[in-house]
């Protein structure tokens, strides 16, 4: 009689032979043991050799003895208990994980948890804070992270939790992006956009120039900061009238006193970096520069008087360096793109025609005395000349009894000369920023207006903004810019299975327009691989993703469940293979 039956397990041993001829084979040897303690040593017991047992029989053995219930064959039925999404936020959750996401939120616990699956969330399924709650029991993420009971106030005391780290993560996030090691430009973007708000009792909510056409809701603005290729870095909530000028300082000094960044070129839009702005640049440390863009009326006044700036520079080339006096100590890079010009042009003719348009039935009211008195007609043609923005290249004439407008030919021309004319201005020297490089780098500013694409509505809908209280606005754009951090690698990751251009063609000038690369045009033609499956979209494959399901099997006469993944697709396992994770189970082993 055996003393311990519990301690026995089969042991399956592999050996190889080669025989006189030189063929190699292989042996496995199974032995059903019991392990047992003899004073102070363990010693093993061999009970029986299952060597030439079937191997149903030895697999049906040793899950006996692992503690697995067995059912009889004609008896073993399974139901599906219960499926959810998985495939999805498991890949989000271990693009998060690569990137040492968790980890630079802050300390493990709950809130640590809560504040991961809000972002997670915020890729995937995008919501308000209250369907987002009740998401989370819908799909695997809820279960797995222990966050399917929340509240919706354990929710924001999440938000307020990783908002009071916001300076601490960006401060990671600086040093893992901005830093010369990483950065050896120690260059970063900056640009500033908007979004409106639902309520009127937020005290950060104002009225200003709205980026969404929003004119009657007030709103917000938002900066944010990134690395050269558009890694989201920090962000930063200023109230709705502010002007670029006055966050582009706000940022200024985080980069310089929080982030502790020196020698460091700064690039924003010619709205951003103003003369007063890059005075307090001057001040704050010589090391630091910049690179923007001159106004239309600075480029004008080069251009007249035989100026530096004469379209004959570009009967050859596209781009030229230029001086002036009006900017000592700087680069100016002129550069024109003929077809930006054609577009402007076609795009100014087009306004001024649909101008024309709206004031022709004035005038035939007035001709036909419909309309009568200089102050009627003019009211009316006030109404509706400002549209378009197109009065100034009109002369109008009323009388009590006409309306006469005419184009102002000759502004009109004086301002085609500056179609598709732009002017880089910047101190960083030729020998450590050719023009070319320069031109690249003010053009990489297209990277932060794609991030607030995706932001704003591609992938993240931050907008509308419904929050009330203005640390939760704060937080509320900070879970979304550190979404857009995740989604950014995620479309670097995935983009053999999407639409992104995987290898941009190297531009003969930065000054040309954007091409894409024959593969890319080869993807939109076709739209399927070599192996016939569709390339989709960002949100389309997250949506595929969402198909791979944890299925937890019941087996008839046991009340235990086991979960079991559904068969993934060869494109569910490339998406995780291109991320350098295997499907996962659960979220957290």
């Amino acid at each position: 009689m055996m003393e311990q039956p519990t301690a026995m397990h089969v042991v399956r041993i592999k050996s190889r032979h080669t025989d006189k001829q030189g063929r190699e084979r292989q042996y496995e040897s199974r032995l059903l043991r019991r392990t047992y303690r003899d004073g102070g040593k363990i010693r093993n017991e061999t009970l029986a050799n299952l060597s030439k047992m079937p191997d149903r029989i030895v697999d049906a053995v040793e899950a006996a003895l692992k503690g697995e219930a067995l059912v009889p064959a004609g008896q073993a039925t399974a139901s599906i208990a219960r499926s959810l999404p998985h495939g999805h936020v498991a890949a989000v959750y271990a693009m998060a994980c690569r990137l040492g996401l968790p980890a630079l939120l802050g300390p493990a616990g709950r809130q640590r948890d809560l504040a991961l699956a809000l972002i997670v969330s915020r890729v995937v399924a995008p919501g308000s804070k209250l369907s987002t709650i009740a998401w989370w029991g819908d799909v695997t993420l809820g279960p797995d992270l222990g966050v399917g009971d929340a509240t919706t106030d354990e929710a924001y005391a999440a938000m307020d939790w990783l908002q009071a780290r916001q300076d601490a993560i960006e401060r990671r996030l600086a040093r893992r992006h901005l830093a010369p090691e990483a950065n050896p430009r120690r260059m970063a973007l900056f640009d500033l956009s908007s979004s409106w708000l639902e309520g009127s009792h937020c005290p950060l909510g104002a009225r200003g120039y709205s980026r969404d056409g929003k004119k009657g809701n007030v709103q917000i603005e938002y900066g944010l900061l990134t690395d050269p290729e558009g890694r989201p870095v920090a962000v930063r909530v200023f109230e709705g009238s502010t002007a670029d000028p006055a966050a582009f300082t706000e940022i200024l000094g985080t980069v310089h006193d929080d982030f502790q960044l020196r020698k460091m070129v700064l690039v924003g839009d010619r709205g951003m970096i103003t003369t007063a702005r890059i005075g307090a640049i001057r001040e704050l440390d010589e090391k630091y520069a910049w690179i923007t863009a001159l106004r239309a009326p600075a480029i004008k006044k080069l251009m007249a008087d035989d100026g530096p700036l004469q379209l004959s520079l570009f009967d050859e080339q596209d781009l030229a360096e230029i001086t002036s006096g009006d900017f000592p100590g700087e680069r100016l890079i002129a550069c024109r793109n003929p077809v930006l010009a054609g577009e402007r042009a076609r795009k100014r003719e087009a306004l001024l025609a649909a101008t024309e348009k709206l004031l022709a039935p004035i005038a035939a009211r007035a001709a036909a005395g419909r309309l009568a008195g200089a102050a009627a007609i003019g009211a009316k043609a006030g109404e509706v000349i400002g549209k378009y923005k197109m009065a100034k290249h009109f002369n109008v004439t009323i009388t009590d009894t006409s309306l006469a407008i005419e184009r102002k030919q000759d502004q009109i021309e004086e301002e085609a000369r500056l179609d598709g004319i732009y002017v880089i201005r910047t101190p960083v020297p030729a020998t450590g920023l050719d023009a070319a490089s320069t031109v690249t780098a003010y053009k990489n500013l297209k990277h932060v207006e794609r991030d607030f694409r995706h932001i704003k509505s591609d992938d993240l809908d931050l907008r509308p903004v419904f929050h009330r209280l203005e640390r939760r606005v704060r937080g509320h754009v900070l879970i979304c810019m550190l979404a857009a951090y995740l989604t950014w690698h995620l479309r670097q990751a995935w983009a053999p299975l999407t639409y992104t251009d995987e290898e941009p063609p190297q531009q003969a000038s930065p000054v040309a327009p954007a091409r894409r690369s024959a593969s890319a045009g080869a993807k939109a033609s076709r739209q399927h691989d070599e192996t016939g499956r569709p390339y989709r979209s960002f949100q389309g494959l997250l949506a595929h993703l969402g198909t791979l399901t944890r299925n937890e099997l019941r087996f008839a006469g046991t009340p235990a469940t086991v979960p079991v993944l559904a068969e993934p697709t060869s494109e569910q396992r490339q998406a995780f293979d291109l991320i350098g994770t295997a499907i996962p189970l659960t979220l957290r082993k």
